[in-house]
């Protein structure tokens, strides 16, 4: 029985630990699936809008709060922070996600429904600082 627990124990371990290189992202897929998707309402230069806020330094920051842009909807008065969890709901459905937090809407529609995807366009994002 000890044997069975041990081998168990060791399946859950690795099959974690292979989550979590997979959710890791792939920063190069990540830029070139951003530079698709999203670049056009998005830039990644500090300060630097467009019809949507800068993405400089999202990783980390609170939601609503890139300096200098004003045209947040559903995203005043955010409470949460941007970090792997947030920024994946987020990209797979942003309605939903803004809708569930806040009960309010967003002005982003466009949705990354593909999981690998995701992880990369975050591994991206999170290197932009």
């Amino acid at each position: 029985m000890a044997k069975a627990s041990f081998f168990a124990a060791l399946l859950a371990t690795v099959l974690l630990l292979s989550h979590a290189a997979q959710a890791a992202g792939d920063v190069a897929k990540g830029e070139a699936a951003f530079k698709k998707h999203c670049v056009i309402c998005h830039d990644t230069a500090a300060d630097k809008h467009k019809v949507g806020p800068s993405l400089h330094a999202v990783a980390g920051r609170k939601a609503g709060t890139a300096d200098g842009y004003k045209l947040y909807r559903g995203l005043k008065d955010a409470t949460w922070t941007w970090d792997d969890k947030a920024l994946d709901a987020y990209l797979s459905d942003p309605p939903a996600f803004i809708k569930g937090k806040n009960g309010q809407s967003g002005s982003m529609i466009f949705k990354l429904s593909v999981q690998q995807e995701r992880d990369d366009v975050i591994a991206y994002l999170k290197t932009l600082k």
